[in-house]
């Protein structure tokens, strides 16, 4: 790898690190796709996935005490559930087809979410799904946390509990697909290393960042702020597989 493109890694890793401090998610987003323009999906899943988790990890030692445990019992474990259901066949499935079908949901929940109607309805009934639904496909694509945070909208968690909430839940899916790509791909992980290294330095420091960012947000530009940027990785994703 070039070291130009390792600097871009390097930049991109702090910009998602900071978003996924502010909104919950961003890490896997935005550092997959690019890692995968020199390395293939399949290995760019299994790097990234170290970097998110050291920053999930260190997120959730920041917010621990904002957690609400609560949402994390019924739809974090479920979503770990998935995370590795996800991960046993992230080389077998894929596809433009299931990318699509991604695209599609996170278009639809931005835009109710901007609307207001994630917020209308009871998720009590449906927590459980929505959290296997997001672990998997966080385990089969590394793309988790779009569905995660649109289906935390609904629980009405003020800011800082939200962030905290789905950081506890991307843990949990983190610690169940982790050592699945490790036993898979660790031979092709080990060279490399300087990529992986540089995209934790980066997402480790964009943490910090973002941290003072959320501080400061007020629920509802809050709530706007996490409906704009699921719309904007549906549509990345739909711009990516069409």
């Amino acid at each position: 790898m070039t070291l130009w493109f390792l600097a871009a890694l390097t930049v991109v890793a702090v910009l998602s690190g900071a978003t996924a401090a502010v909104v919950g998610f961003g890490i896997g987003s935005l550092l997959t796709p690019l890692l995968a323009l020199r390395v293939g999906m399949p290995i760019a899943i299994a790097a990234i996935a170290v970097p998110h988790a050291a920053a999930t990890a260190f997120r959730f030692w920041r917010l621990r005490t904002a957690v609400d445990w609560s949402v994390v019992g019924g739809f974090g474990v479920l979503s770990a559930i998935g995370g590795l259901a996800g991960a046993l066949l992230y080389t077998r499935l894929g596809g433009r087809a299931l990318t699509l079908a991604l695209a599609g949901l996170l278009i639809l929940t931005g835009i109710s979410g901007l609307t207001g109607i994630m917020t209308r309805w009871n998720p009590s009934r449906v927590a459980g799904l929505l959290g296997a639904v997001s672990g998997f496909f966080g385990g089969l694509a590394g793309n988790q946390g779009g569905v995660r945070s649109a289906a935390l909208l609904s629980f009405r968690l003020p800011p800082t509990a939200f962030v905290a909430t789905a950081t506890a839940t991307g843990l949990l899916v983190d610690l169940a697909r982790t050592p699945v790509y490790l036993w898979r791909t660790g031979a092709e992980l080990v060279g490399l290393w300087v990529p992986i290294a540089l995209a934790t330095a980066g997402v480790l420091g964009g943490t910090l960042l973002g941290e003072r960012v959320l501080a400061g947000m007020p629920p509802e530009r809050f709530r706007k702020a996490v409906s704009v940027a699921i719309l904007g990785l549906g549509a990345l994703l739909l711009v990516r597989a069409w």
